[in-house]
């Protein structure tokens, strides 16, 4: 379980959650996706994805609500939002243990990763996550000015708090590069280096600032599945995730994957 939090608004960390979450679906991973910011949700736009979540019941006859699909590759990204379950995006909703609920109530199958794109700051949701999954790791977004590095600092401070691993920072909005190829730093430079240092963990990632970026948000493709400088920035995020940082959990030894095992060689034997 990976959440990807910031200490205020407007660096982009929605942004690194739907391409981060569509990189590791083009890899062939089983993603899920639960967009946790219930008043500021973005993700169905950003992903391109639209529709009323469903429920079933299951065997037992408990409700089990049915997260919203679309293929990335040879991967699948299932996804929950706030967004679901509202008419508009100009909707307000309040509804407590509302994440409780995406993370209980939800039949999210088989994943290989669950990212979380949690609201900004340090408030209830991001407590009540620590207590519901001890063991989510963060990733922590800011951009390269220094005054929004000082505040992602108390993500940090909080999630060390909250007794959660800190897997490392992604710097978003790097550099401006124009078609002349000159570089523009337009949000200054070294918060992602600054916030990594002062929390000893790794730089995992500087993402360049391109407008395809907010376009595919708005059209609801992931630039990281387009080309060019962010799109391969992206791609080498993942890259690092999986291979480093936080590579995919093997569970096929834990107790409930091997009492599955019984009960199917059971059913096989007509036992």
């Amino acid at each position: 379980v990976l959440a990807v939090a910031s200490g205020k608004g407007g660096v982009g960390k929605s942004s690194v959650t739907v391409n981060l979450a569509a990189a590791l679906a083009a890899r062939g991973l089983q993603v899920g996706v639960l967009d946790a910011d219930i008043w500021g949700f973005s993700v169905p736009r950003m992903l391109g994805i639209d529709g009323r979540l469903e429920a079933d019941r299951d065997d037992e006859g408990n409700t089990r609500i049915q997260p919203n699909e679309r293929d990335v590759g040879d991967g699948v990204l299932r996804v929950v939002s706030m967004g679901f379950l509202v008419d508009g995006e100009t909707d307000a909703l309040m509804l407590n243990r509302a994440v409780q609920h995406f993370l209980e109530d939800v039949d999210w199958g088989d994943l290989d990763y669950l990212l979380i794109d949690l609201p900004p700051g340090t408030g209830d949701v991001q407590m009540g996550l620590a207590r519901l999954l001890p063991r989510t790791e963060l990733v922590v977004v800011t951009t390269p000015a220094r005054a929004a590095q000082k505040v992602a600092e108390r993500a940090v401070t909080m999630a060390r708090k909250s007794n959660l691993r800190v897997v490392g920072t992604v710097e978003n909005m790097t550099a401006f590069t124009c078609d002349h190829g000159t570089t523009y730093a337009l949000f200054g430079e070294g918060g992602g280096e600054a916030l990594a240092a002062s929390a000893g963990v790794p730089l995992l990632g500087q993402i360049p600032l391109e407008p395809g970026i907010a376009a595919g948000g708005d059209a609801g493709t992931p630039q990281v599945l387009l080309d060019g400088p962010a799109a391969q920035a992206f791609r080498t995020l993942a890259e690092v995730i999986v291979t480093d940082a936080a590579p995919p959990v093997d569970v096929t030894g834990c107790s409930a994957r091997l009492l599955d095992a019984v009960d199917a060689a059971l059913d096989a034997a007509g036992l």
